[in-house]
């Protein structure tokens, strides 16, 4: 029995003939006429016959056939698919006739994903368990481009390949996430160029919400078991899928449902213009951090691939120096564009994860917004690409940067001659060094980028793209008088800036934990570069049972990685059952495999070697303490200490002193020791949230700089660390020797590890001087 739809009262045919019907709807007002015409057409339907009007209906619909599409990946399905960059494994599609209303095949493929991202297992469990797949049948299939490629042979021929003189067709999936989420930002990975008719689409559970006027569906089941329909029995998990879509859409075209517009999938991002008194939606905004300093608007634009962004959706952030900071505001079309712009939190760009937090409409506003009408003027000449120079000579002009990309090699046409140059200067007018410069496509912009580092006059000439939002926030920065030209005779000197040694309190790690406990566990052997996250990934679900503040990385003398980490767990139980599960298990690091040792232990073995062996004073009291919270903001490099525990009576004394009353009298002589590193603490980030809502968790971390010159100035590192603003001279502190003077090495600290994590992969064997650097997590 029907119990849903538009028509829930069984209409009963008269027996009135089809012509008196029709005679008597030409007496009838236009809205009678129309509702006994919807009669008519379900009463023909009743006697098996397609009514003239029916048929009518039915050519409105915008195409004669649906390509019903679904895939999986080897990781999360279902609501989570594409959460986890997972690869697709299984790739289906039916073709359903509109106008006749039935099914005209069903294909399944299997898919092979890409050799470099192999891992001993192919398949997650979950995977397994949700589509009963096995490991051989993946390793012996195809690629995605082959399977893609099969498609579009499909469509030819059936007839209704666009390209080929076809009948139209649109897709059809369930929800969202198999285009936007899955198969869109795969391809662009993958740099496989998708046909632009996966560009557009129908969902068909919003659409089912929407013609039934339900908001309980969560899934193809739900649906079914709406409608009173029954579940497809083919044995092939995809093919059911599609199957069960099917018949939903034959259910809901029986109803009178009518295709109307599809959803659109953006091709590219699009320029456009944002004004300081535009109002911008709070629910739309994602703030991106983490991203390589060389991104530019497009680069980000593919992260979020299958996304609407909306035109000039993207503002690069800039640091004070005008540099940019590894962050941006990002604007989409929709809500739940953001929203699932959000599942890709960690997400990768290359090697580096970037972070996804939702952001407010004013903070967009505050950073592509402007009101330079020069910069309006500039913007609104509809150029393609936007090139940044750097580093122009002050007396520089108009023609001189014409003729500076018309020479050969690699000449280029700047868009509009002298009015595609815009340069940027003072509130006084002087020039800042800075031009922002139209190109009309990216053929002409690729050319000019070649002459990156190029000379004009006697200075070179740094180019990078650029975007309309970055022109308002140079433009803005530049022309406001709070923001004057950074004065480098300014900075005071050294030494008034460095905190003595004494002022940092050091907490032994004694003081964490300690105990005959075996409620901790060992890690040995982690890649050198691997973070609390990898870790948390690879003990999987025993990493519930970590305690908080849990996590400590062990480092050597030198401030290096030294493979080791102890965590303390909630209870001997658990450190056993991880153990058990753990040890001797591989974990997957930049895609190499590693085996890990999992070995259980006690508070004092974690101690013993958290502290490289030397024995520690007793203190009263000895329960362990709670540690004070590092300060997001705060100067300080380590936390305070209670004032019932001052420096002098901690266990550490500094290391470059001889330490004679703890050693057995055998011990004659202590090697010298570096500069004290502070031990490392972990805080666990909670679920994606905008940093501003971040506690804790994101306090301080520090830098090891070494291999500086015997001379360098605080100035220098600066220098050095450029497009990191929180380095100041107030976080950097040079480390002297025991002479008294420098030894090479620094401490940088940093407002969030985040910022630490991006100064290495930054910075990490640069040169300064004629020195190569060597940074190191403190």
């Amino acid at each position: 029995m029907r119990a849903h739809g538009p028509f829930n009262d069984t209409v009963q045919a008269t027996g009135q003939s089809q012509l008196t019907l029709d005679k008597e709807l030409v007496s009838l007002p236009t809205w009678a006429g129309r509702t006994l015409q919807n009669i008519q057409l379900l009463c023909g339907k009743f006697r098996g016959v397609f009514t003239e009007k029916e048929q009518m209906c039915r050519s409105t619909m915008a195409v004669s056939h649906i390509v019903i599409l679904f895939c999986a990946t080897a990781g999360k399905n279902g609501e989570d698919l594409g959460v986890d960059e997972e690869q697709i494994v299984i790739f289906v599609y039916l073709l359903y006739d509109v106008t006749n209303n039935k099914v005209v095949a069903v294909q399944q493929h299997y898919v092979k994903p890409q050799p470099n991202e192999l891992s001993e297992t192919l398949l997650t469990e979950d995977c397994k368990n949700e589509t009963g797949l096995e490991e051989d049948v993946i390793k012996n299939s195809h690629p995605l481009e082959h399977v893609l490629d099969e498609f579009d042979r499909f469509l030819s021929a059936k007839g209704v390949h666009p390209d080929h003189g076809g009948k139209s067709f649109c897709f059809l999936t369930d929800g969202q996430n198999h285009i936007r989420q899955c198969l869109q930002p795969e391809t662009s990975n993958k740099n496989v160029q998708l046909h632009s008719y996966f560009n557009k689409f129908y969902d068909l559970r919003r659409d089912f919400k929407k013609f039934y006027k339900t908001d309980s569906m969560t899934n193809i089941k739900s649906m079914l078991d709406y409608l009173g329909l029954q579940e497809h029995h083919s044995v092939e998990y995809g093919c059911r899928q599609c199957q069960e879509m099917a018949s939903i859409l034959q259910r809901m075209i029986n109803d009178g449902y009518v295709l109307g517009q599809a959803d659109i999938v953006s091709e590219r991002l699009e320029p456009g213009i944002c004004s300081k008194t535009d109002l911008v939606d709070d629910n739309c905004v994602v703030r991106a951090r983490g991203l390589p300093w060389q991104s530019s608007d497009q680069d980000i634009a593919r992260f979020f691939k299958g996304l609407n962004i909306a035109k000039g959706g993207v503002a690069l952030c800039l640091s004070p120096q005008g540099r940019r900071n590894g962050e941006a505001l990002v604007r989409f079309e929709s809500e739940e564009h953001r929203d699932l712009a959000i599942k890709r939190h960690k997400h990768h760009i290359g090697q580096r994860y970037i972070e996804v937090y939702k952001a407010t409409g004013k903070d967009f506003v505050n950073v592509a917004g402007g009101s330079n009408s020069e910069a309006q003027a500039f913007l609104s000449r509809g150029g393609q690409i936007i090139i940044r120079m750097r580093g122009l000579p002050f007396t520089s002009t108009s023609q001189q940067v014409l003729e500076f990309f018309a020479r050969e090699p690699n000449a280029c046409i700047v868009l509009d001659g002298e009015d595609g140059i815009l340069f940027v200067h003072y509130p006084d007018g002087r020039s800042t060094g800075d031009a922002f410069v139209l190109f009309a496509d990216e053929e002409e912009a690729n050319k000019a980028l070649k002459k990156h580092r190029e000379i004009m006059g006697t200075r070179y000439i740094e180019l990078f793209k650029s975007t309309t939002a970055e022109v308002q926030q140079v433009l803005n920065r530049s022309m406001d008088p709070r923001n004057p030209e950074p004065q480098e005779s300014q900075l005071p000197p050294l030494i008034a800036q460095i905190p003595p040694q004494a002022q940092l309190p050091i907490i032994p790690q004694n003081l964490i934990t300690s105990g005959t406990r075996r409620d901790c566990i060992r890690l040995r052997n982690l890649p050198s570069g691997s973070q609390v996250t990898d870790i948390l990934t690879f003990l999987g679900e025993y990493a519930q049972f970590i305690v908080y503040q849990g996590v400590h990385m062990v480092y050597t003398a030198q401030g290096e990685p030294s493979g080791e980490a102890f965590i303390q767990m909630d209870s001997e139980e658990s450190a056993t059952v991880t153990t058990i599960n753990r040890n001797k298990r591989q974990m997957i690091f930049a895609n190499k495999k590693r085996v890990i040792e999992v070995i259980q232990c006690s508070g004092e073995d974690m101690n013993l070697v958290l502290t490289s062996g030397i024995p520690t004073q007793p203190i009263a009291p000895t329960p362990m303490i709670q540690r004070q919270l590092m300060s997001p903001t705060g100067p300080t490099l380590i936390p305070t200490i209670p004032t019932t525990l001052q420096a002098a009576t901690m266990p550490y004394a500094h290391l470059q002193q001889p330490i004679q009353a703890t050693f057995p009298p055998a011990m004659t002589h202590i090697p010298q020791r570096p500069a004290y590193y502070p031990p490392i603490i972990y805080w666990y980030p909670s679920p994606p949230v905008s940093p501003q809502t971040y506690y804790t968790h994101t306090g301080p971390s520090v830098l090891l700089v070494r291999g500086l010159p015997f001379n360098v100035t605080v100035q220098d590192i600066m220098n050095f660390f450029q497009g990191f603003p929180e380095v100041k001279p107030e976080t950097i502190q040079m480390q002297l020797g025991s002479d008294g003077r420098p030894n090479g090495d620094a401490l940088v600290s940093f407002a969030t590890r985040s910022e630490a994590e991006r100064a290495i992969a930054e910075r990490n064997r640069n040169i300064l001087g004629n020195r190569l650097i060597e940074l190191f997590m403190a």
